[in-house]
């Protein structure tokens, strides 16, 4: 069974394609000091496997002649009493995770600044990790730790279709950005603006697109989708977008936020070469989950509590003093306008010095974006008083993606018990 993630809608979404590489060993170039991989891109589908009863590496073949290593994993958890959760450690994904976190009431204590393990206090038998990015989805996919965060595109580019990842939540609300193609704005290219126009170029196995990027996996699919035979991908560790102007690398393959830091490179995103939306996503270890004790009740707490704070983001509670002949009056004037909020509003007497006097409250939740117009639809209705206030949580009956989860793993949710 492949890797597939749950959608904002609850629906499931896959299973993933996964195409595997051809094994020959990379190379590193002597003029570029970049490393390379050979050229050009093969239908063949053949692999070697080292298969134990624990994790080793395994050599995946297909695509692309070049190498990579994936892990075998056995079927069964290891055994052990404590959950592990693992988060990012560093940059700006590791400092939005403990926001969140934080923000759903869940504190993350790491007494020692050196050590590399950590406690929540509202869950004591929780063990957090923080890990590298890539590592996160790598000890995902050993089962070394049950549940992480971590970025979309590292989930798809390290997890590559791995069958144990599941991702639970597909829609944190933070790191996001997108997998593009960068290429210069001047020169040769100049009037490349499609990935087509970047096709028809004259484009050999002796003159290939010379392409540095860090997600080779995501890269190698991209390319053979598009029917771009010819193409090398070259590694580095940063500042990619200088590798074009000092002639290392045709264009570049990586993350792209507000497209800043490509126009200041003189480089420039062209039609077709987007590859993938990311951002933060909550990805469980699926025999963990199935197996482990306790681990159907973390990951229902965490997304009960992730949800119910990301939905009450997008809203305002908005308190109204309005006059009519009763609340029903009330009631049905502010459905009629639009302004029912979620399941209606709620409307009560206001007491005016302590005599009813035909006044009521209305309570509305108002989606943010959409706050200034329902204040002056209020008034129009003969509201006052309007007072806004952010909201913290909306709790539903079930998460939607708790839902989606259990159906989609063919588990009725009466049969589990969090008592």
């Amino acid at each position: 069974m492949g890797m597939y993630q749950i959608s904002r809608g609850g629906s499931r979404v896959g299973p993933l394609s996964v195409r595997r590489q051809s094994a020959t060993h990379p190379a590193v170039s002597k003029a570029t000091g970049y490393n390379k991989t050979n050229t050009y891109f093969s239908s063949s589908e053949s692999g070697r496997r080292c298969n134990n009863q624990r994790k080793r590496s395994v050599v995946l073949c297909g695509l692309n002649n070049s190498q990579t290593t994936g892990t075998s994993t056995s079927a069964t958890a290891v055994a052990r009493d404590n959950l592990r959760l693992a988060l990012p450690s560093k940059g700006r994904m590791a400092e939005d995770t403990l926001a969140l976190l934080k923000d759903c009431q869940l504190n993350v204590v790491k007494p020692n600044p050196r050590q590399y393990v950590a406690q929540i206090s509202q869950m004591p038998g929780v063990e957090v990790w923080f890990q590298r990015a890539t590592d996160v989805v790598r000890k995902l996919t050993y089962g070394d730790v049950d549940i992480g965060f971590v970025g979309h595109d590292m989930v798809a580019e390290i997890g590559d279709g791995h069958e144990e990842l599941l991702i639970v939540h597909d829609a944190l609300g933070y790191g996001s950005c997108h997998l593009a193609l960068g290429v210069p704005a001047t020169g040769k290219f100049a009037d490349v603006n499609t990935i087509e126009d970047l096709k028809n170029m004259a484009w050999s196995a002796s003159n290939p697109l010379r392409v540095v990027t860090g997600y080779h996996n995501i890269a190698r699919k991209f390319f053979a989708e598009v029917g771009m035979e010819h193409v090398e991908l070259l590694s580095a560790d940063g500042a990619l977008e200088a590798a074009p102007a000092m002639g290392c690398a045709d264009i570049i393959l990586d993350l792209v936020s507000t497209g800043v830091t490509l126009r200041e490179n003189n480089l420039k995103e062209i039609e077709g070469g987007k590859i993938m939306e990311s951002e933060g996503v909550l990805v469980v270890n699926k025999t963990s989950l199935l197996e482990r004790p306790g681990m159907m009740e973390l990951v229902h707490e965490l997304l009960e509590r992730l949800e119910a704070h990301l939905v009450a983001q997008k809203y305002y509670s908005v308190i109204v003093n309005m006059t009519g002949t009763s609340a029903d009056d009330v009631s049905e004037r502010l459905i009629q306008a639009g302004l029912g909020g979620l399941q209606g509003p709620t409307v009560s007497s206001v007491y005016p010095e302590g005599a009813p006097g035909g006044y009521f409250a209305a309570i509305v939740c108002v989606p943010k974006k959409e706050l200034y117009p329902a204040v002056k639809s209020l008034r129009k209705l003969g509201g006052s008083g309007v007072l806004v206030q952010p909201m913290t949580y909306i709790f539903d009956d079930e998460p939607p993606r708790w839902l989606a989860l259990t159906n989609n793993l063919g588990i009725s949710t009466k049969s589990i018990d969090f008592a």
